[in-house]
């Protein structure tokens, strides 16, 4: 039981860690050229939905592939 608490850590943060990374790279896009004047909370929840689902794939990517990775010793 101890392992699965572990893993659901190690999700989180990585999770946390990889939304914080994609909304510090989203940063260097001018992303202010595409939205309306007078529309600037509905571009900052939109570029914040971007970074959250980005961040997301990309933990998820991360954690699958450690998990098959250790999942490859099964096949010996």
């Amino acid at each position: 039981m101890n392992e699965w608490g572990m893993f659901a850590l190690i999700s989180l943060v990585s999770h946390f860690f990889f939304i914080f990374l994609t909304f510090w790279a989203l940063q260097g896009i001018r992303i202010d050229k595409w939205l309306k004047k007078h529309h600037i909370s509905q571009g900052r929840i939109l570029y914040l939905f971007v970074a959250i689902t980005i961040g997301f794939t990309v933990s998820q990517f991360f954690i699958e592939l450690v998990v098959q990775s250790q999942n490859l010793l099964y096949l010996f």
